[in-house]
């Protein structure tokens, strides 16, 4: 039965698939990452752990008794060696030396429960017999029997440190009892919990059957996760695809387009640096023309007046004579310095940058840019025959759809659902099972219960003999009276003890007994299955290979799958079970069902590359750059660019605006015409002065500070230089464009395809790794999420707590309490025996006759009869 029920465990698992996979040849990029959310789970209620609270020490206690009476090592060998033979070799051919090798290895190992077993024996033995000469001395008036108490002068010393020493160990035998019956009542109420925790296991695993089922087809709808994104995909191969495919040409693109770009951009430039010249060349030009008129006007008349008889007559002083000649050579610097009418206009060159600039050169690149960014456009069109639905049934989106046809129609041929009906119904029958056995359990635990009070009252009796001996003999005790005239109460108390002492010697063997059967059960259930189980050893013996068939190597694929090779071992079952993966990997599914025959993707994924790797994708057609933007280029280097002589230019613009200053000039003249005697001479060149200085306050200042005459000069020499910097050089820079433009246009045409082909495998390996992470994501959802085999491990765990934890334990601590207490009753038996001498009313007493006193040495007692009262 337990053998079909796991069966029908494992043929629930044939729905799911194990959707491996084959290496792909090729190497996939990790695609985006799709989100297929969480398995739905089921909560399993069991918690498979035992926290006995206070009685928890006792058992502790217990274990560390265990261990002190069996330090020894788990005998993992030894056991595996029994268990091959069966120990049926050791009972027939015990003589044989491996037998007695053996035989001798068990002993060791059973020494420390041997010893305390033999104590036991000896004890339940030997009490009664003990018991027996016992009551045979007493009868013979020995052994305590005797009634008669010789006075001592510790009398009371003695009698008070017996009564505390009987005490105490009845305080001892007491606590033993106590722990006893604490552990019987922790067995009765733990066997009530047997039913709880048998039900939470049933219900787990009806919750792992009916999850099951669900998580099943919660892996299969998701499959269209996957679906989704791969017709999104294939719906935007445009933008994906195409710009990729766009990204990368545009990378060795665009850097020749720009260059075009800056050349239209210098275009421009170029001719408003012309237009500048020209505008700044007339502004100068009428500047300087109009000063150099006045200059002209002005050395003219100063010469003129220097003509004056005064200054070269026979008459005339020598000085004004020689301060003419002065003025008169002087006179040649008075001119402009910059002088901007002799530099030549630019119109022929800003003609031909005219005709240069009807061509929009910006505009032909924009169309070259529009022309590459429709590349996503260009895919579109190129691959709907691949792509869309409505073409055929090997369009991928077809594809798809079947790769999720054949998955559902699998699952569905599948008889899934009768699979887990019959596992529930398995469940059912064994829970129905475990119920009949319930009032049985009950009445089993009843009569053990009820044996278990019948020893530990056996030891209460004896314990309430002794605190009523106790209690009466120290209520009744009289120091004044003799041990012949002791009362009726203090008698009561030695009798009382007495009768303690007979019912120790009547059930201490008993209880001896009893304790020594439970403790060689209860101790070797301890160290040789629950704590071997706790450390994992009675697994490693279990899965000891061929040791439970001689053909298995291991047991549970033997059993299963009869394939006892495979690597599936009892503690490897448990412990994958305990961390709530699922049974899948627990039971190493995979290794025995091969689904992909089935549920083959490679075979689909593979039809679907096939249908992707034929994508043709042409791009001759993106012109960047065309035939009349190239004469554009070529008609910019022959606009004369180079025939402008810039250094006349810049050289002008450098000069200052007169030769020399005429501030300085004037007040030179001014201070050399003083000199001179008054004289219409001196008044006419004092006239000049003036003149010179209206034509500086007029014309120079302007012409300098000015923002007119400013600006014209700065934009002059920007101008002229910004066209020597594009001058130089032009015609190469030009052909370095078309170079560039044509290498670039080469690729898109020629060399595109395999930049096509890399940027397609790579859109493949995303649109097939939607499929991986499907199928990755399906085998790790079966490994560790569907169907978690936790209440399996649950039940072997609350067999375990049942066993160990109830029963063992209890039992245990049983045994421990209760054979504390039958020792205790020998040291008992021994204090109360002569404390009920000092208890009980005597026959006889020592009497002493009257002596004198100088022979004190040698009084002789003599024994009386007490004296008789009428009141006794």
């Amino acid at each position: 039965m337990w053998k079909s029920g796991t069966l029908v465990l494992l043929l629930l698992w044939l729905a799911s698939g194990e959707l491996q996979q084959e290496t792909e040849p090729r190497r996939l990029p990790p695609p985006g990452k799709l989100n297929f959310g969480y398995v739905p789970a089921g909560v399993y209620e069991t918690l498979a752990h035992y926290e006995p609270g206070p009685i928890g020490i006792l058992f502790h206690m217990v274990h560390a008794f265990l261990y002190a009476v069996q330090p020894n090592a788990f005998p993992h060998d030894l056991i595996v060696k029994l268990a091959k033979d069966k120990f049926g070799a050791i009972q027939t051919e015990y003589q044989k030396p491996e037998n007695i090798v053996l035989t001798l290895q068990a002993i060791y190992y059973e020494i420390g429960f041997l010893v305390c077993a033999a104590v036991g024996l000896l004890f339940t033995i030997l009490m009664p017999i003990a018991g027996l000469f016992f009551c045979m001395c007493r009868c013979c008036d020995n052994c305590g029997g005797e009634m008669h108490q010789r006075q001592r002068k510790n009398a009371d010393c003695r009698r008070g440190l017996l009564g505390t020493l009987l005490f105490s160990t009845s305080l001892v035998i007491t606590i033993g009892v106590l722990c006893a019956y604490a552990a019987n009542q922790n067995l009765s109420s733990q066997v009530k919990n047997v039913r709880r925790l048998v039900n939470s296991n049933m219900r787990d695993l009806h919750t792992f059957a009916n999850d099951t089922q669900m998580q099943i087809d919660y892996l299969i709808s998701q499959y269209a996760t996957a679906k989704n994104k791969v017709i999104y995909d294939l719906d935007n191969i445009g933008p994906l695809l195409g710009g990729r495919i766009h990204d990368q040409l545009d990378k060795e693109v665009r850097p020749a387009l720009d260059q075009v770009l800056n050349m239209a951009g210098a275009m421009r430039e170029t001719k408003e640096a012309l237009e500048s010249v020209n505008a700044s060349l007339e502004v100068l030009q009428d500047g300087t023309g109009k000063l150099s008129l006045n200059l002209g006007q002005v050395r003219t008349t100063i010469n003129r007046t220097l003509n004056d008889p005064g200054c070269h007559d026979e008459d005339s002083d020598a000085t004004t004579a020689q301060l003419c000649r002065n003025i008169r050579q002087s006179l040649s610097q008075l001119q402009i310095s910059s002088n901007f009418t002799r530099l030549p206009d630019v119109n022929a060159q800003l003609e031909k940058m005219n005709d240069v600039l009807k061509t929009d050169l910006s505009a032909v690149v924009q169309r070259g840019f529009s022309s590459l960014n429709d590349t996503p456009h260009m895919v579109i069109e190129q691959t709907r025959s691949v792509v869309e639905t409505r073409i055929g049934p090997l369009s991928v989106t077809n594809l798809v759809d079947s790769i999720g046809n054949n998955i559902s129609s699998f699952s569905k041929a599948l008889p899934v659902q009768s699979c887990l009906s019959n596992f529930t119904i398995f469940v059912n029958h064994v829970h129905a099972r475990i119920e009949d056995y319930y009032p049985e359990i009950d009445k089993m635990d009843f009569y053990r219960w009820i044996g278990c009070i019948a020893l530990c009252c056996m030891v209460v009796l004896v314990l309430a003999f002794n605190y009523l001996g106790l209690l009466c003999g120290t209520l009744g005790y009289d120091k004044h009276a003799s041990p012949t005239t002791r009362g009726c109460i203090s008698n009561t108390g030695g009798t009382m003890l007495m009768a303690g002492v007979g019912f120790s010697f009547l059930f201490s063997w008993v209880l001896m007994g009893v304790v020594t059967i439970i403790f060689l059960a209860g101790g070797n259930m301890e160290k040789l299955v629950c704590e071997p189980f706790h450390t994992k050893e009675l697994f490693k013996v279990v899965d000891t290979p061929y040791m439970i068939n001689p053909e298995w190597k291991n047991f549970i694929p033997g059993y299963m799958y009869n394939d006892s090779e495979l690597e599936l071992t009892t503690e490897s079952l448990y412990s994958t079970c305990k961390k709530n993966r699922g049974i899948y990997s627990a039971m190493r599914l995979d290794k025995v069902f091969n689904i992909s025959s089935y549920l083959n993707t490679t075979v689909f994924t593979k039809d679907v590359v096939s249908q992707l790797d034929s994508l043709k994708i042409d791009l001759r057609s993106i012109i960047l750059l065309e035939a009349e933007g190239r004469q554009n280029l070529l008609d910019f280097s022959e606009a004369g660019l180079s025939e402008i002589n810039y250094a006349d230019y810049l050289e002008e613009v450098n000069k200052g605006v007169t030769v020399v200053d005429l501030l300085s000039f004037a007040r030179e003249l001014e201070a050399q015409t003083d000199l001179m005697p008054k004289s219409p001479l001196q008044s006419a060149l004092k006239g000049h002065v003036g003149t010179l200085r209206q034509i500086h306050r007029q014309q120079i200042v302007p012409m300098e500070q000015s923002m007119k005459y400013v600006r014209a000069r700065s934009a002059l020499n920007q101008s002229m230089r910004f066209l020597e910097r594009t001058a130089s050089d032009l015609p190469n820079k030009i052909l370095a464009v078309l170079d560039a433009i044509k290498a670039a246009q080469f690729l898109i045409s020629q060399n595109a395809t395999h930049l096509i082909n890399r940027e397609s495998r790579k859109y493949t390996a995303t649109i097939i790794g939607y499929f991986h992470q499907y199928i990755e994501w399906v085998k790790t959802s079966l490994a560790m999420e569907v169907a978690p085999c936790k209440p399996f491990s649950n039940v072997v765990d609350t067999a375990e707590i049942m066993a160990c934890s109830f029963v063992v334990d209890s039992m245990n601590t049983f045994w421990m309490g209760l054979g504390c207490s039958t020792l205790l009753l020998l040291p008992s038996i021994i204090l109360a025996v002569k404390l009920a001498k000092y208890y009980r009313r005597m026959d006889t007493e020592d009497v002493y006759d009257d002596i004198p006193t100088y022979d004190t040495m040698n009084r002789f007692p003599r024994a009386s009869a007490p004296p008789r009262h009428i009141d006794w």
